[in-house]
């Protein structure tokens, strides 16, 4: 399924589906709304799905690895040396996001859209890295396209596979220097606004990561109003595949987990090539990056999780799964208000 396939496959939230699931929370014998965000969150995932009845049982991350030519300006605190090996460790448990994956029963699927050298993980790669932004367009837009459609591609996979939800995730070494980058060309804000330290950059570094963001912006001149040319130019080859998730997910009715700042960044791309995209994501967690608020506020998203997390690779993402288990224990679990014989509460005015 192309781009385009994908864009016409959308549809809006089924609305009948919607209210059944929460004329159901409402049957339930508890107080009317008292489980708040994780009853909407419930409500939103039949909406997506098209059925009251909800299932996340079965469920995957897919993390983008790909590096970015940006880093020779001395943007990170590691070489990017550091992608291919956390890349292969997520097969091997080793990762962050695969540990806490292997402990909410959540399968991982990494995926090889541009490491800068082969690794041992599903191989889509489109280029060894981007090329570097401050001196050129990071990528072509046709390979923007593609890596969007790999995402597409990865997402209809796993519908095939039988899963009922993705999270998306990430490695790239950068990945916060292009994230912030299409952040604030799509958002039309200070760079200063949209950039933080990533995994701990010194104030020195910091002021080399903005310069190289303004710099990028100013030689490239990306097209706020066209998401995939800010994409090429100043983005990078795993937000655009993450970008595909978001959408094949949406083409293919199923709900997809945003997580932290770098996700938000391509779920906002997504959500500009499609607007219809946002209604089939869920907002997993208020990353620590000081652009996060941004990005949520413009996505019209409130995350669940305030936790001050900002490691990536998903981890935000997966650690809503064991409070989705929750809500949907209650849901599909609890007596109603007529199984026990009580007046059901009314909503008050």
């Amino acid at each position: 399924m192309n781009l385009q396939e994908a864009l016409e496959k959308i549809q809006p939230l089924n609305e009948e589906a919607m209210k059944s699931s929460q004329a159901h929370w409402d049957s339930i014998a508890h107080p009317l709304h008292s489980l708040g965000k994780l009853e909407d969150m419930i409500v939103q995932i039949a909406g997506i799905t098209g059925t009251p009845k909800v299932c996340v049982k079965k469920r995957v991350l897919i993390p983008m690895c790909a590096d970015n030519g940006v880093v020779e300006e001395g943007v990170t605190q590691t070489g990017q040396e550091i992608t291919a090996l956390v890349a292969e460790n997520f097969l091997q448990e080793k990762a962050a996001s695969s540990i806490m994956c292997k402990s909410v029963g959540c399968d991982i699927f990494p995926i090889d859209v541009g490491v800068a050298r082969d690794v041992r993980i599903f191989n889509r790669k489109i280029a060894y890295g981007t090329k570097n932004m401050t001196k050129e367009p990071a990528m072509t837009r046709e390979q923007a396209i593609r890596a969007i459609e790999i995402g597409i591609e990865a997402a209809q996979m796993m519908k095939e596979k039988g899963y009922h939800i993705l999270a998306t995730g990430e490695m790239g070494i950068g990945n916060t220097t292009t994230s912030s980058a299409v952040a604030a060309v799509l958002l039309g804000k200070p760079v200063e606004d949209m950039t933080g330290r990533g995994a701990g950059l010194t104030s020195e570094g910091l002021v080399r990561k903005i310069n190289a963001i303004k710099k990028a912006i100013a030689l490239n001149n990306p097209d706020r109003s066209d998401a995939i040319d800010v994409l090429a130019k100043v983005g990078g080859l795993d937000i655009a595949g993450m970008a595909g998730v978001f959408i094949g997910g949406a083409a293919l009715g199923m709900p997809v987990v945003m997580d932290g700042f770098i996700s938000c960044v391509s779920a906002l791309i997504a959500i500009k090539i499609c607007p219809q995209v946002s209604d089939h994501i869920i907002a997993s967690h208020v990353s620590k990056e000081p652009a996060a608020h941004l990005i949520l506020k413009e996505l019209g998203k409130e995350a669940i999780i305030h936790a001050g997390m900002c490691l990536g690779e998903g981890t935000g993402a997966v650690a809503l799964f064991p409070m989705m288990d929750l809500s949907c224990a209650v849901y599909n679990s609890m007596s109603t208000f007529g199984d026990i014989n009580v007046e059901q509460y009314e909503e008050l005015k």
